[in-house]
């Protein structure tokens, strides 16, 4: 009984009831986990290495590297994949554990509302993470950081830091923007398919 419902959930996650939803987890799945893996990587993997300030002194650079990245973009950027990942986890888990096929969501009410409550839920923390990577590293990245090392050591006051590949790190926060507006924007049409379908299925009872 337990490797059913394993099997249901591994289903459910892979195959969402909506071809819409199938798509969002290929795309979710392939390119956006395969861009922020491989090139996330290649982009951000030596950042704090590379980054120098003047005098190029050793706490001061990790100083100011950490004002400039209270937090480093891989890390909230994996912590947004998992966190969206969450509702629909939820919802397939609790449909494994009912012994429903994807198959039968749609024909039933209740499971077409928790399913519906689980893509917004989807809209809500894309929308969140959108926002708070905004604020975060902005919507550029430039070539030079000031840095107020005063709290550090009254020598070095305001100092200026050198911000590696800026250019590429520019580009690379665009695409992550324009992933977070194609889910969402695919999560809204999920909705719209669901709606339709309901339509047809009320229509040919």
């Amino acid at each position: 009984m337990s490797l059913n419902y394993i099997k249901n959930f591994y289903e459910g996650c892979l195959r969402p009831p909506t071809v819409i939803g199938q798509f969002h987890t290929l795309f979710f799945g392939s390119v956006r986990m395969f861009f922020l893996g491989v090139l996330g990587f290649a982009v951000y993997g030596n950042e704090a290495l590379h980054f120098s300030c003047d005098p190029d002194r050793r706490e001061l650079n990790l100083y100011c590297y950490n004002q400039f990245r209270p937090i480093t973009p891989q890390v909230f950027w994996a912590l947004q994949l998992v966190t969206v990942l969450v509702p629909g986890a939820v919802f397939h888990l609790y449909a494994a554990c009912k012994n429903t096929d994807q198959e039968e969501i749609l024909e039933r009410p209740t499971y077409t509302v928790f399913y519906i409550i689980s893509v917004l839920l989807r809209i809500i923390l894309e929308v969140i993470a959108f926002w708070l990577q905004s604020h975060l590293f902005g919507f550029q990245v430039h070539p030079l950081f000031i840095c107020d090392a005063s709290a550090l050591e009254k020598a070095f006051n305001v100092t200026k830091c050198m911000v590696p590949e800026h250019f590429e790190k520019t580009i690379f926060l665009s695409a992550m923007y324009i992933f977070t507006v194609i889910t969402v924007v695919l999560c809204v049409a999920e909705i719209f398919e669901i709606l339709c379908r309901r339509l047809g299925y009320l229509n040919n009872q």
